[in-house]
């Protein structure tokens, strides 16, 4: 049986559902007891238990052969990040009571710093608080995600413009499907290791701004052409988008335009995913009908 926490969302649901297509056994993590019937109706065996609640993810985590964890996305944290740092202490305690064979950790390109990363910073505490697993660890380091282009579908199709914080607008950058992240994940916890692994993940080719903003206007049946967002504006926009402190947002962009939020230059295992820009895009055209 296999665990799998934040069954809710793009990648841990889809890992879940990779490992019922494959016949496997899924206990679903539920923080919502309204979602159980959906995954039982899929034939998981359903949890609760909160992010923070180590008693309950020891139980969730108990017997199973394999477990995948992430810290709950957050996009407007405080200062401390005490939401991902209570996660994560949960999650490594839950591991350490409970034994499960095996731990998939959801992490990000750049989780490897400890500083100057912004919103990726969550994911370096969950990372370090897993530094002492006391079963085989598979930390997973995915890119920029593909469906993060959603936000710009609208004011594309209303306007043309694709608004880029990412630039220079020329410069290709390595972008990944959560569905790619999800497969390598399933796959990856029905595999056998000792200690701890480092696997990155990224689509099956690199993509500029303006590539991204030409295969939009494609699925929209339209021009769209690339335009940064002038830095200084920055903070006023997400701030009059309803964020509360968009330093780390900021911190991140930065991070990425100055490749220091990159993958890490060693010997690490590297995995392309196989779903194109294209692929993905029609999806969210068709979502932001």
């Amino acid at each position: 049986m296999f665990a799998i926490t934040g069954i809710s969302g793009r990648v841990g649901g889809t890992t879940a559902q990779a490992l019922l297509d494959a016949g496997h056994p899924v206990r679903a993590i539920l923080r919502d007891n309204a979602k159980a019937p959906a995954w039982r109706g899929r034939g998981a065996e359903i949890a609760l238990a909160t992010f923070d609640d180590a008693d309950a993810l020891a139980a969730a985590f108990t017997g199973a052969e394999g477990v995948y964890v992430m810290v709950p996305p957050d996009f407007d944290p405080d200062a401390n990040f005490s939401g991902a740092r209570a996660a994560a202490s949960a999650i490594a305690e839950a591991v350490k009571r409970a034994r499960p064979g095996k731990v998939v950790a959801l992490s990000s390109i750049g989780g490897q710093h400890p500083h100057d990363t912004g919103l990726i910073g969550q994911t370096h505490i969950l990372e370090q608080a897993l530094a002492d697993s006391p079963v085989p660890l598979a930390i997973l380091r995915p890119t920029w995600f593909m469906e993060n282009s959603l936000w710009d579908v609208a004011p594309a199709r209303e306007t043309g413009w694709m608004p880029s914080f990412l630039s220079p607008l020329d410069r290709q950058v390595p972008m990944i499907a959560t569905a790619d992240i999800g497969s390598v994940a399933g796959k990856t916890l029905l595999e056998s290791w000792s200690g701890r692994r480092v696997i990155e993940i990224e689509g099956p080719r690199r993509y500029s701004q303006n590539e991204i903003a030409m295969l939009l206007g494609q699925a929209l049946g339209r021009k769209v052409e690339a335009r940064p967002v002038p830095r200084e504006q920055w903070e006023a926009l997400f701030r009059s988008q309803g964020m509360q402190r968009p330093q780390p947002r900021i911190e991140m962009l930065d991070g990425f335009n100055s490749s220091w939020i990159d993958f890490e230059q060693n010997a690490r295992e590297h995995l392309i995913g196989s779903t194109s820009f294209e692929t993905v895009l029609a999806g969210l055209v068709k979502q932001a009908a």
